[in-house]
């Protein structure tokens, strides 16, 4: 099964066990890639609308872990455990995302493609172990999730933040 859903800034597409989520950003490669990897940055913006993320440990480094706590708007907490596999800056990451319990919820690529003009574009593929479990995933919210986490990102890129 596909599923094509694109607007004006973000293209979503499902197959199989795959959630890909493209957005380009009024931003340089190498500053969106610094935003995604620095966590006084990150936790300005990670997570969808209304979330707050705290950082606890983050390690951008093949076999360095990035813990953090995702709090909803009532109140209730989200454990994550991020393991990167692959760190090229400023052009790729690729990691597994899970949580303390289950580490190995899912594998995740993201690349940075300078478009020049200080635009970038961002793919985020996110691959499940099976389609139901990508299904479990977009019932749970993981593309509308991911959509509004990307639009945090470009509202905190377009004031320049830097921390």
């Amino acid at each position: 099964m596909t599923d094509d859903v694109t607007n004006a800034e973000v293209e979503i597409e499902t197959s199989e066990n795959q959630l890909t989520i493209r957005r380009t950003f009024d931003a340089p490669r190498e500053r969106v890639f610094e935003a995604w990897t620095d966590p006084k940055q990150v936790d300005q913006w990670w997570g969808p609308d209304g979330f707050t993320t705290t950082t606890d440990e983050m390690e951008v480094r093949p076999g360095g872990v990035w813990r953090f706590v995702m709090t909803g708007f009532d109140g209730d907490e989200y454990p994550n455990r991020i393991e990167y596999d692959e760190v090229e800056e400023p052009e790729r990451l690729a990691y597994t995302h899970g949580s303390p319990d289950d580490p190995e919820q899912f594998r995740v690529v993201v690349t940075f493609d300078d478009r020049g003009d200080s635009e970038t574009d961002l793919t985020m593929e996110m691959c499940f172990s099976s389609a139901e479990e990508l299904d479990e995933a977009v019932e749970f919210g993981a593309d509308d999730g991911a959509k509004q986490t990307l639009g945090r990102l470009a509202d905190h890129l377009a004031v320049g933040s830097s921390v």
